[in-house]
Formats: C-alpha cells, sequence, structure tokens
C-alpha cells in the first residue's frame, strides 16, 4: 500500500466499556493502521464528523449496549448524507446474527462478536481497502 489505513475507532451511545476498543485500536495500529480513538460516549454525529475531519477510510464501532440497531443505521444515514460513500463502516460488540445480517444488507461492513479474530478483522480492512483502489 501507498499508504497507512486510516481507521477511526469509536466507542457509540453510553457505552462506558472500552477496555475492547482499545485492545482493538492497538491491534490496528500494530497491523500498521493509522488509527484515530474517539474515547466513550460518542454520538453518532460526533463520530461522522471526527472521521469527515479526520478524512479516515474506515469506521469502527465498538458497541456493548445493544443499541447497535439504532446507532449503526444512524451513522449511515449520516455518511450518506455527508458524500461518505467511500469510507467503510464496520464494527463490533454484542449482536445478534440476525441484526447483523439486517444491519449488513442496510450497507454495514462485516461485524464481529466476542470471541472473533482480530487478525480476520485486519485482513478485511485490508481486502476491502485494496478492492476500493484507494491509494
Amino acid at each position: 500500500m501507498d499508504r497507512k489505513i486510516r481507521i477511526l475507532v469509536a466507542k457509540a451511545g453510553l457505552d462506558g466499556h472500552d477496555r475492547g476498543a482499545k485492545v482493538v485500536a492497538a491491534m490496528f495500529r500494530d497491523a500498521g493502521f493509522e488509527v484515530i480513538y474517539t474515547g466513550l460516549r460518542q454520538t453518532a454525529e460526533m463520530i461522522v464528523d471526527a472521521a469527515l475531519q479526520e478524512d479516515v477510510d474506515v469506521i469502527a464501532i465498538s458497541l456493548l449496549s445493544g443499541a447497535h440497531m439504532t446507532v449503526f443505521p444512524k451513522i449511515l444515514k449520516l455518511m450518506s448524507e455527508k458524500g461518505m460513500d467511500d469510507v467503510l463502516l464496520t464494527g463490533g460488540g454484542i449482536m445478534a446474527d440476525d441484526d447483523i445480517k439486517k444491519l449488513m444488507d442496510m450497507g454495514v461492513g462485516q461485524l464481529y462478536g466476542p470471541g472473533s479474530s482480530i487478525k480476520e478483522a485486519i485482513d478485511y480492512i485490508i481486502d476491502w481497502y485494496q478492492k476500493t483502489n484507494k491509494s
């Protein structure tokens, strides 16, 4: 790759558990990504604004609160309104398989649950990046 993949890792809503997000952010950094971590209690608007300002390639949401069926669609809508159609929205957390399918059908990228392989997520993002011909 000509440049590092820029990824924004965000904790959405009132979810105050950020240990996993920090671990994932560190692993993305170790994989060669440029990582921006927003910290806790971010609104969808704050996440999308930060992603736009930082000119990221990927938004990765960590969500353990159960609000994924509200948060992900709202972020997708805001991304669309701001013309961020070339940015991947992905993430992880505790989500039912049916909800994951619904979100992916809406346009969210691959979603990861507890016990998922970080290598799988890294490979997915790299593959997506290469397929979108970003440079």
